[in-house]
């Protein structure tokens, strides 16, 4: 007998949960199809394991920096087993903590591997799943709607066999038992920064490697820049604009040796692993997509505004569409689906509303448009950028490297893009998203009285800074 239900989502990641309890807080029948573990990549081989990791390292580096504050130290030492207990202790909390979300809410799970299929017996319209059980029985699922949330998986380069040993994705990473001396990261964006900045602190020697002009190409050029000096200052070796000769790839004596060129001449880098960081790939692959009318573009499936896919009934969110591919995004596009599919009032969809944290060491946050966007956009702009070295609380707590850059519509005022790089900015950020939220001006927030001694002094000063109005320079 097949199971029916209101909403079945395929997935039972981030987004998919979070749109599962939503649909059950509007009285929706739902059932979760999930092939691993609920909670997906962020909870167990993503978000929280990774920023449980860095928070290990940042304490461990500012033990070591302890004489800086006037306490002395003895034998600090790092036990990296105990650091990742501690982070399986978090990451089970939370799962323990999803797994009661679905009980408390009705949630039917599903544990079992999901296809979509098409028009058939149980149903004239493609959207029902067809789920292999555990046990090797199946299962159907037929919904009035679907939601596809199967998420992605860490990209691959061709020429770089990955073994799970000398050669990584992060996956791998995460559950290593001991650390390397020595590690190349290959690819320079969030993932790869994080892991530099993480295996730097517990005291790995970093190789970072970007193939584009700066690290973080997807944010603004002068956080990528930023980020850069920071780390180089802290020992990381960083080359970008440079090319890797996958061909060369070989292990000798345990070690990885590769070869790149960078400036037209080609050198040979070796280290005990290589961690591959080059982006993600969406799951849309063995779903049962060929069953149906959704349309793939670039490897994603195709979404409107309310999320629904080429099929009005079939709705996709998180990695999977690809975007942004953030937890907090996936959560916003899923209740989005819910929403719509529900027929409540909504607002629409809106990318440029979704912070962006990087949880390096300094952080660094951001929401909008980057100046080269906003120009390309034909925007003309005023900007206006404040240093954490000025702020007071940023001296007493030892962080001040820096800055807060605030990019506005010299002709509306809005508020076109906040970019922070600094302590504890992946917090500050809410305050610019909001902003964003509300259409404020930077007149308007600047306004908005700051505590003393904060760092979000720093956001109000950057915002006066557009206007030339700054108290603090």
């Amino acid at each position: 007998m097949a199971i029916t239900c209101d909403v079945a989502i395929l997935g039972g990641g981030t987004g998919g949960y979070v749109a599962a309890i939503r649909a059950a807080q509007l009285g929706k029948h739902v059932v979760i199809i999930e092939q691993d573990k609920i909670g997906g990549t962020c909870l167990h081989r993503g978000c929280i394991p990774s920023k449980a990791l860095l928070r290990s390292a940042e304490l461990y580096a500012d033990m070591k920096d302890s004489e800086s504050y006037g306490i002395e130290t003895d034998g600090v030492r790092l036990k990296f087993g105990g650091v990742q207990r501690r982070k399986e202790g978090i990451v089970e909390k939370l799962y323990q903590g999803v797994q009661y979300l679905m009980r408390k809410n009705k949630i039917t799970v599903v544990e079992g591997i999901g296809r979509v299929i098409g028009p058939s017996i149980f149903s004239p319209r493609s959207g029902a799943v067809a789920v292999e059980l555990p046990d090797g029985e199946m299962e159907t699922v037929v919904p009035t709607h679907l939601i596809i949330a199967t998420g992605s998986r860490p990209r691959h380069l061709a020429g770089l066999e990955v073994d799970g040993i000398h050669i990584m994705t992060s996956d791998h990473a995460l559950h290593m038992d001991e650390l390397p001396s020595s590690i190349v990261i290959v690819g320079g964006g969030v993932i790869g920064v994080e892991w530099a900045s993480m295996l730097n602190d517990f005291g790995v020697q970093v190789t970072l490697l970007e193939a584009s002009s700066q690290l973080l190409p997807a944010e603004d050029e002068e956080i990528g820049r930023e980020l850069e000096k920071l780390l180089k200052s802290r020992g990381v070796e960083v080359m970008t604009n440079m090319k890797l000769l996958t061909d060369s790839c070989e292990i000798v004596d345990r070690h990885v040796s590769i070869q790149i060129e960078q400036n037209g001449e080609s050198r040979s880098l070796s280290a005990e692993k290589l961690l591959l960081s080059v982006g993600r790939v969406g799951n849309t692959e063995n779903i049962g997509l060929e069953n149906t009318d959704v349309r793939i573009e670039n490897g994603f499936i195709a979404v409107n505004g309310n999320m629904q896919t080429t099929e009005p009934h079939i709705y996709a969110i998180g990695d999977c569409i690809g975007g942004l591919q953030l937890a907090h995004a996936a959560s916003h596009e899923g209740i989005t689906a819910v929403n719509h599919l529900a027929g409540e009032k909504m607002e629409s969809y809106r990318s440029e509303w979704i912070p962006r944290c990087i949880y390096t060491r300094p952080e660094a946050a951001s929401v909008g448009l980057t100046e080269k966007q906003a120009k390309e956009r034909g925007y003309e702009l005023k900007i206006g950028k404040f240093p954490f070295s000025a702020i007071g609380k940023s001296l007493v707590n030892g962080t001040k490297e820096g800055f807060v850059k605030v990019i506005a519509d010299k002709q509306t005022e809005d508020i076109l893009g906040v970019h922070m790089i600094g302590p504890h900015v992946t917090e500050l950020i809410g305050e610019a998203a909001l902003a964003q939220v509300l259409d404020a001006t930077p007149w308007e927030v600047g306004s908005a009285v700051h505590a003393h001694p904060s760092l979000s002094e720093v956001i109000g000063e950057a915002m006066l800074a557009v206007d030339g109005r700054s108290i603090g320079i």
